[in-house]
């Protein structure tokens, strides 16, 4: 059917075609995405972006600031922390040393301790320690034990004779720097044990051992001998350059 020239109308064989208006207002109208369409990636990927250049430019911003000095260091909330409540120390006594020191033993020995109980599994009840100990000896002579005489000078002045005590052993003294424990076994209620109440002392037993050992090994080792003949070298130097050229050291006997 033949459409009438004057008639605009649109119809719907003839329908109107759309003027330069129209196409200027339909290409403002952001179109909306049809129902059930997938939407568009480009808006939360570029609001990602966004946070996480906020958040590195915060951390730029942060770390300059610090290098500044102007802020105080970063610490670890959960560093470890250690508070020391010790009372201060107290002097019980003061004691003037009179003796000369002529030799030092430094010893090691290996204590193989283990308590458990008869007729129980040692899985139950046992107690075995390997334990490597440290420690040295002193071997002195005690001058405040020099008795009246001890002393004699030749007539001429040219000679002296000495009488000292017998050079002693000290304590013995555990170096607990040095020393460790190698290997532990513990039985099942042992351990259940230190889990309830505990023994700080448990360890004082092997201690005590370990300087008996280290005692022993020091009166066997020659020590007092060895402290015998420094003494006699360092008098005999100290008083020849007094002047005397014969000097005689002795000992009594301990």
């Amino acid at each position: 059917m033949a459409r009438d020239g004057g008639i605009n109308e649109p119809t719907r064989e003839f329908p109107g075609y759309p003027t330069g208006d129209d196409l200027r207002a339909r290409s403002d109208v952001t179109p909306e995405p049809a129902p059930g369409s997938p939407a568009s990636p480009g808006g939360p990927a570029r609001g990602l972006l966004w946070v996480l250049g906020a958040a590195a430019l915060a951390v730029v911003v942060l770390l300059g600031v610090q290098a500044t000095g102007i802020l105080p260091d970063f610490r670890n909330p959960f560093a470890k922390e250690q508070t020391d409540r010790s009372q201060p120390p107290l002097l019980k006594s003061i004691r003037d040393l009179s003796r000369y020191v002529a030799a030092e033993g430094n010893f090691q020995v290996v204590v193989d301790l283990q308590n458990d109980r008869q007729n129980v599994p040692e899985f139950l009840l046992n107690e075995r320690t390997l334990f490597v100990g440290a420690g040295s000896v002193e071997a002195y002579v005690d001058f405040t034990k020099i008795a009246d005489g001890a002393v004699v000078e030749s007539a001429d002045g040219k000679s002296v004779e000495i009488k000292l005590p017998a050079p002693q052993l000290g304590e013995t003294n555990l170096d607990l720097e040095k020393s460790y424990v190698f290997a532990e076994q513990r039985g099942l209620l042992n351990r259940l044990n230190d889990l309830v109440k505990g023994d700080p002392n448990r360890q004082q037993q092997v201690y005590k051992l370990a300087e008996d050992r280290i005692t022993a090994a020091a009166r066997d080792s020659g020590l007092t001998a060895r402290a015998e003949e420094n003494t006699r070298k360092m008098l005999e130097g100290l008083l020849r350059s007094l002047g005397y050229e014969k000097v005689t050291v002795s000992y009594t006997a301990p």
